[in-house]
């Protein structure tokens, strides 16, 4: 079974974040710019205080309207985030993000540090991979068991 550390490898650790101060369309262009999903909401320090998501600058604009672009990255972010480890099956991470309607997962480390970011589309390229080896592997076995 496939864990959250192999998608790191491969994809990397780099979390793209915005200041607390930062405006909707800062947010926004930083979104654009990285062609991303969410942004993590960090503080001078590098403590992680919520996540900008697509969803939450739509439910903005629905709610408050032009309004929108003048609010901050904390008027925005989801304050509850649902993080997983490196050592999380990508399986669980599966379910998390079904279960609980979230595209984007922080990944924490056993220091409680941040370790990266997954996303949907990491998850589910992860699990394809995953079941084509295991297609692979039975073919192998079949070919050789006879």
């Amino acid at each position: 079974m496939t864990s959250i550390d192999r998608i790191l490898r491969n994809k990397g650790t780099e979390v793209v974040s915005v200041a607390p101060d930062d405006d909707a369309m800062s947010v926004v262009q930083t979104l654009a710019q990285h062609r991303i999903g969410a942004v993590l909401v960090r503080d001078e320090a590098g403590t992680v205080l919520g996540i900008v998501s697509e969803r939450d600058l739509v439910r903005a604009m629905a709610e408050r309207g032009a309004e929108t672009v003048r609010l901050k990255a904390t008027e925005l972010m989801t304050r509850v985030l649902h993080t997983v480890t490196p050592e999380t099956r990508v399986t669980e991470a599966l379910a998390m993000v079904t279960g609980r309607r979230v595209r984007h997962l922080p990944v924490l480390m056993p220091d409680g540090a941040l370790g990266g970011m997954v996303s949907i589309g990491d998850l589910v390229k992860a699990r394809i991979a995953e079941a084509e080896q295991e297609a692979d592997d039975l073919r192998v076995y079949v070919a050789t068991a006879g």
